[in-house]
């Protein structure tokens, strides 16, 4: 990818409401090598009780190895309330270091590269969270 393309990239990504196709594909070019053939997304019941008056649902896009080994998984966290973004950081972390603990399918994960979203998609959150 050339220089004008990855700012591009960047700018349709960041600087516009949250967009599924727009994060994946940064999320692709970004990683590179991204098993996608794993995705999933859970809601509802299998959101842990701690975490549901926070969190709608989440998916996950892809798995990522790097050349070390360490696994890294690209999520999508769909938030319950608008003010989730900004006022529950903690829950936020908290949530996605039950995540990389095993918390879903008792595999552990060295980091997630996440988008928080609000409900109604204008605001949301990129974060590397590492374990």
């Amino acid at each position: 990818m050339d220089k004008q393309a990855a700012i591009n990239l960047i700018s349709n990504t960041f600087n516009c409401p949250f967009d599924e196709n727009r994060f994946s594909n940064f999320a692709r070019n970004l990683l590179n090598d991204i098993d996608e053939s794993k995705t999933f997304a859970y809601h509802g019941t299998y959101i842990p009780d701690s975490f549901k008056n926070h969190i709608k649902k989440y998916k996950r896009l892809g798995k990522y190895k790097d050349p070390e080994g360490n696994a890294l998984d690209v999520l999508i966290v769909h938030l319950e309330r608008e003010t989730a973004l900004e006022r529950a950081r903690t829950m936020q972390r908290n949530f996605i270091a039950w995540y990389l603990n095993g918390g879903r399918g008792d595999v552990l994960r060295d980091a997630a590269l996440v988008a928080f979203a609000s409900p109604d998609l204008d605001d949301w959150r990129f974060s590397y969270v590492p374990d």
